[in-house]
């Protein structure tokens, strides 16, 4: 049985540099307790975001558009300012849905903690690592 004091990850998580927890703890953390791991390059990610705002841009080089028309964003693109955050905001509403908590320290990392259990999500951009004590 896996007993992890609450505080013993966050305390691990204030000492990481933010952006290693992908690169660095997470793998080591895997690596350390024997664990899998899991890499997912999740495709066209920034393309699920929504957009809180209103965001326009010009008709794409190639349309035909004589009025001189913009067009008006339903979905978040890449190459927004807004995509990654956006990208990061339906993904994080997403598993603290299912029941994940957020880690205080470092916002890319998600805990799904029981008492003989834990799994960690680990979210850099559209990169993501997973972990678990259990197979």
């Amino acid at each position: 049985m896996l007993r992890v004091s609450d505080g013993v990850l966050e305390a691990c998580l204030g000492k990481a540099r933010k952006g290693s927890a992908l690169t660095q703890f997470t793998p080591a953390l895997a690596a350390s307790k024997g664990w899998d791991l899991f890499q997912l390059d999740v495709n066209n990610a920034f393309l699920h975001g929504d957009l809180d705002e209103e965001v326009y841009m010009e008709v794409p080089t190639g349309i035909f558009n004589t009025s001189n028309k913009v067009c008006k964003l339903k979905k978040s693109l890449y190459g927004l300012k807004q995509a990654s955050g956006q990208w990061l905001s339906k993904l994080s509403t997403t598993l603290l849905s299912l029941g994940y908590h957020q880690s205080e320290n470092d916002y890319s990392i998600f805990l799904d903690k029981s008492s003989t259990t834990i799994t960690i999500i680990t979210v850099y951009v559209d990169d993501i690592m997973i972990t678990s004590s259990s197979q």
